[in-house]
């Protein structure tokens, strides 16, 4: 009996042969095989609903024909893409394509959290059927992203530049990094001040902060109101007013979802959200251990659930009852709540076998790998221990009106954290009090420190902070984060600066249009609402048509509005400056968008041709460049109308031209003292993205070039070829080639000289 299973992943395959017997073929669809057209909407709205156009995805032409090929020759077909939408959709695309050939009863889909022996066999033995709502929530997601994308994207061209695009998710979560930017800008420091006192108590001294001013918290807000207050402090007798312990209990973390899996990457391991994302990948489907067939090391890492199955707590309670022992062990599993919002399909991101440590593995995997496994796995071991115990002492000492409190903490039964240190506690600062305090005890003041502080601005989103603050706001789900920070990046949205996200002014501009003219699928709310509808439709309890419909009817009246509007400042102006051109002294210079990101242009161009680049301060103000004389004047008349030559800057290096320009476009150019070997044209240099070339000036019709840098000196032992190869190694050793294929004589550039 021959059975086919069908994957999502090739990396997945030798994976799961392994647990099969020879009755089971593996195949791939190396990922999705259909999707809307890429030219074209692919979507019609017609009376009886939504009509979606499917084609074959390029190069996927032979994975479907081979598959059906497999699935003609099989008694039983296994659909077993990733247990999501996405792996959904695949499952249904594959179903579409077989179903034509193979009898539905003969088709089956199954899931599974791990690939493991086990759980394979128990989703075999356990088929169902390809699950159509979730099937119908992929499509509402891509019909949502396919209209706001073709649709949006256009009239951001005839705006702004060509080649921008709209994202119905990205452009809320680059929102939220443009918002954060303006409060970063608009933030105005305010001064305060605090007192920090040295008590001596016996032999032992400790420290402690001015907390209150006759009972009401002290506020500082200057030097002079500060000194007083240190001033009068140095006459008052200081005595211990109580103290105050008591048992801190702080409790073990869930097990990771892919959002704090994320994030605790971000903080504990520098990975970026992608490079996270992929390592767990190749982690889930397999890794080679002591042989050579993969081994898959954990479940499922696109989840939002913190739920453990019961043999993974099993697993866990005697890991760590073989490991610490009974003290460790809390005398009932450890359970955590569903999330709100959350859809709770799969289990926590835990690894498959918790005796696997991460310290027996180390020597088959990369140190990547390595650090990512052991994050995990102390997550999910630490998860089901016992809470670590702080003895906490409060101190409150009395000065007659003022008050200054210490809390010391001591860590008294280590619990979790002997698995799992907490974000947290590793930036805790531990504070030490002596023994031997007592209520009424006097202290002697050896000093006081009073500082001057000021109030900082929000935080800059890094990866961790954004995709925390995506969840909150319930602004995509747990498989888009990493897709979400990829696509902002790559529009040149925004920058990583010190690994904190900075809007740069395109992406500023683009923001303010959208948030102008489409203000509904720019508001988070309603794109949150959104994600909670497209879960209505994976779980049946929402038509999908009834969702588009709805959007539709609200998106398509403010984009005609939009497509109506005019730009304030014109095409590829992005916004006006209080900078007078340094030139013509007429006009104040405008802020650009150009090839290579944003400048400073004098808007009376062609007459003034002034542009600059700039820099934009933490209060969002604008300054030039040290470079603000713009292009120089040289002693070299142009010999096309006499005027001055001058030194410019352009996208590939400088290069001289006539300043009459735009009358007078000349460009000075290299002319090669050899005439072009194919047709004796003039051969001169060229500048272009990948450096310099040599070519000749009757391009298109000769079309002689040489892509290096060349001796215009003849070969000295063929005499054939009129120039010689320059190439230079790492040593700045420079070697002449004569590139005739007969000759190929070598001589160093010494020698030639």
């Amino acid at each position: 009996m021959k059975k086919l299973l069908i994957v999502e992943s090739p990396g997945k395959i030798k994976t799961i042969t392994k647990f099969l017997d020879n009755e089971f073929k593996v195949m791939s669809t190396v990922g999705h095989i259909k999707d809307l057209p890429s030219k074209g909407l692919g979507i019609t709205m017609e009376n009886d609903g939504i009509q979606l156009e499917y084609v074959t995805i390029k190069d996927k032409e032979k994975v479907i024909s081979e598959i059906v090929k497999a699935a003609k020759s099989s008694d039983e077909v296994y659909l077993a893409p990733d247990p999501d939408r996405e792996g959904e959709i695949i499952a249904w695309h594959v179903e579409q394509e077989i179903k034509k050939f193979v009898s539905q009863d003969k088709i089956h889909r199954i899931t599974f959290n791990e690939i493991t022996k086990s759980a394979i066999v128990e989703a075999i033995k356990n088929p169902s059927k390809v699950d159509l709502p979730k099937v119908l929530a992929q499509q509402a997601r891509r019909v949502l992203d396919r209209w706001v994308g073709y649709e949006v994207s256009p009239i951001l061209w005839r705006k702004l530049a060509k080649g921008l695009s709209a994202g119905r998710v990205q452009s809320v979560a680059l929102k939220i990094v443009c918002q954060r930017e303006k409060e970063i800008r608009a933030f105005k420091a305010e001064e305060y001040w605090s007192i920090e006192g040295a008590f001596n108590h016996g032999k032992n001294s400790f420290n402690a902060m001015l907390t209150h001013i006759n009972k009401k918290a002290a506020e500082l807000t200057s030097e002079a109101d500060t000194t007083k207050v240190v001033n009068d402090l140095k006459n008052k007798n200081y005595f211990i007013e109580s103290i105050i312990d008591k048992e801190r209990i702080k409790n073990p973390v869930a097990p990771f979802i892919t959002s704090s899996l994320q994030q605790a990457a971000v903080n504990k391991l520098g990975f970026s959200v992608k490079k996270t994302m992929t390592i767990a990948q190749g982690m889930y489907e397999g890794i080679p251990l002591q042989d050579t067939s993969p081994t898959a090391l954990i479940t499922y890492m696109r989840t939002d659930s913190t739920r453990l199955s019961q043999t993974a707590i099993d697993g866990a309670r005697e890991f760590i009852l073989s490991e610490w022992g009974k003290t460790y062990l809390p005398s009932k599993p450890n359970l955590y709540g569903k999330k709100e919002g959350a859809q709770d399909a799969h289990e926590a991101i835990r690894p498959i076998d918790m005796s696997l440590k991460p310290d027996d593995i180390r020597p088959y995997v990369s140190a990547e790998v390595y650090k990512l496994y052991q994050l995990i796995w102390s997550r999910a071991v630490a998860s089901q221990m016992k809470p670590a115990i702080y003895a906490q002492r409060q101190v409150i000492i009395n000065a007659e009106k003022y008050t200054f409190k210490v809390t010391g903490s001591t860590l008294t039964f280590d619990g979790f954290l002997k698995a799992y240190q907490t974000e947290e506690e590793d930036d805790d600062k531990v504070v030490k009090l002596p023994n031997g305090l007592v209520e009424k005890d006097p202290l002697a003041l050896e000093k006081l420190d009073p500082k001057q502080h000021f109030t900082q601005p929000p935080a800059k989103f890094s990866e961790a902070t954004l995709v925390k603050e995506l969840e909150k706001q319930g602004i995509g789900r747990p498989s888009t984060y990493a897709t979400i920070l990829s696509t902002i990046q790559a529009r040149k949205y925004v920058e990583l600066d010190k690994k904190r996200f900075v809007p740069t002014d395109l992406g500023m501009k683009v923001t303010e249009m959208l948030d102008e003219n489409l203000p509904k699928i720019m508001d988070l709310k309603f794109t949150a609402h959104m994600e909670e509808d497209l879960d209505k439709i994976a779980t049946g309890q929402l038509q999908r048509d009834v969702l588009l419909k709805e959007f539709w009817d609200s998106f398509e009246k403010d984009l005609e509005k939009f497509k109506g509007q005019t730009s304030k400042l014109g095409k590829k102006t992005l916004e006006e400056t209080e900078i007078v051109c340094p030139t013509c002294k007429e006009r104040k210079l405008v802020v650009r968008l150009g090839k290579n990101g944003s400048f400073l242009g004098c808007p009376g161009f062609p007459k003034c041709t002034f542009t600059n680049k700039f820099e934009r301060k933490d209060d969002g103000s604008i300054v030039l460049s040290e470079d603000t004389e713009g292009p120089t004047l040289l002693d070299e008349a142009c010999s096309k109308c006499s005027k001055p030559m001058r030194l410019m800057k352009g996208r590939f290096g400088e290069f001289i031209a006539c300043s009459g320009y735009p009358e007078c476009k000349n460009i000075k150019q290299n002319i090669a003292s050899f005439p072009c070997p194919l047709c004796a044209g003039t051969i001169a240099e060229r500048k272009w993205r990948g450096g310099k070339l040599w070519g000749c000036q009757n391009y298109p019709k000769c079309k002689f070039s040489i892509f290096s840098d060349i001796s215009q000196s003849p070969c000295p032992k063929c005499k054939k070829s009129l120039y010689m190869i320059k190439k230079t190694d790492r040593t700045e050793k420079t070697t002449l080639i004569c590139p005739q294929d007969d000759c190929k004589h070598t001589v160093t550039l010494e020698e030639q000289n």
